[in-house]
């Protein structure tokens, strides 16, 4: 039986790599898992009161595109949070962000652009559904380098005029995973100019926009309106995942001009799942609420100055500037991830797995990703270990 020929250099998804790189050693220590991205800070206290409330919401259809009360929620958070004008119907409810940054490639991109293949841009490392979205449509993922040479944010602007001429999105994350650089507004303002000359829409996952060191991060939708932008041109993706604590809720949005999410939530219809009505009005009542997310904030930030303390001094550690990952410089990722595993039982991620190679080199090869999602007495205890094993 023959399978689609498109995913037939993809590789495995990270977390199964990783299971096959360690699985056959024992660990060094008491393990401490510093791999994947899943918020251990507690959930709001209103999730299960909200929950029980709207149980009988679980007999009866969800809204496809969202609740009103949802979608009017989603809305004023965006004018507190960016002096943005959203209005409901320029919001989509989504199943968690990773549905909606795949199913955007699907809606927005077409088949063709000026008569040749199309191609989508991707940050190289980056998160994996932007290389699936791709291959998906069969457009040509172009993996542009983030490393410290760029700020860790891609030089979209460096690729020769062919290859933007033929870009039909361009996917950008900020705070980044996994470096967790920060994007500013004069770079969000240049990619939309960019996006408008050459005529490509820019996909902007948000997702860890809520965690932040000192500043809170610009967003996209901040930049078209102080800009005057075309506010098609940007398509932004938020999470309740990081920010709320609650990675198991699935549940996010997607907003953009009326066009663009006209056409998404006309996919929805077709080929969506719509969020339950029950985990709608939970959303609801998050998007609504700050004070859960400035004391989990609180947390993330004393993380990142037990992170500073403990590698002060080395070279090469770069304090992230938002998300919740450090990434470290290794001489040989994989090779520091079983060494790591095996003298300590600290569980990281090899930054090659979040990377593809291109022109030659894999820009994540020489890094580890570490997850700063434990109780800050294990994050600091996981730190410390990694430090004398790797560094000492």
């Amino acid at each position: 039986m023959a399978f689609p020929e498109r995913f037939s250099n993809l590789p495995d998804y990270a977390f199964p790599r990783l299971r096959k790189l360690l699985d056959a050693h024992e660990p060094g220590g008491e393990p401490i898992l510093m791999t994947i991205g899943e918020p251990r800070h507690p959930m709001p206290d209103f999730v299960g009161p909200v929950l029980a409330a709207s149980l009988a919401g679980f007999g009866v259809y969800p809204p496809n595109d969202g609740s009103p009360e949802l979608l009017a929620a989603i809305s004023a958070w965006i004018a507190r949070r960016y002096g943005a004008d959203v209005a409901p119907d320029r919001i989509m409810a989504l199943n968690g962000t990773r549905e909606g940054l795949f199913n955007a490639a699907i809606a927005l991109c077409p088949e063709t652009k000026a008569g040749q293949k199309p191609v989508i841009l991707i940050p190289n490392p980056f998160y994996q559904v932007y290389a699936v979205a791709a291959l998906t449509i069969g457009a040509e993922p172009i993996y542009v380098p983030a490393t410290a040479a760029t700020g860790f944010l891609p030089d979209y602007a460096g690729l020769p005029v062919d290859v933007l001429n033929r870009t039909t999105a361009a996917y950008i994350c900020s705070p980044s995973n996994p470096q967790g650089a920060v994007a500013s507004r004069e770079y969000l303002a240049e990619l939309l100019q960019l996006a408008e000359k050459h005529d490509f829409r820019v996909f902007a996952d948000e997702c860890y926009s809520e965690i932040w060191r000192d500043t809170p991060p610009p967003g996209t939708l901040e930049v078209v309106r102080a800009t005057g932008a075309d506010p098609e041109r940007a398509v932004v993706f938020h999470s309740l995942s990081k920010r709320s604590n609650m990675p198991g809720l699935r549940s996010g949005f997607v907003a953009g001009g009326l066009a663009t999410v006209t056409a998404m939530r006309k996919l929805r219809a077709f080929a969506g799942t719509p969020v339950p009505l029950p985990i709608q009005r939970v959303s609801e009542a998050a998007w609504a609420d700050e004070a859960h997310v400035d004391a989990s904030r609180a947390l993330y930030q004393e993380k990142f100055r037990i992170a500073d303390e403990i590698f002060a001094g080395m070279q090469g550690y770069q304090a992230p500037g938002g998300g919740f990952f450090l990434w470290l410089p290794v001489e040989d990722g994989e090779a520091a991830t079983v060494r790591l595993w095996r003298e300590t039982g600290v569980k990281v991620l090899p930054g090659a797995y979040l990377s593809r190679d291109a022109a030659g080199q894999n820009p994540g090869a020489g890094y580890i990703r570490v997850a700063l999602v434990a109780p800050s007495d294990e994050t600091q205890r996981g730190l410390i270990r990694l430090r004398d094993c790797l560094y000492g």
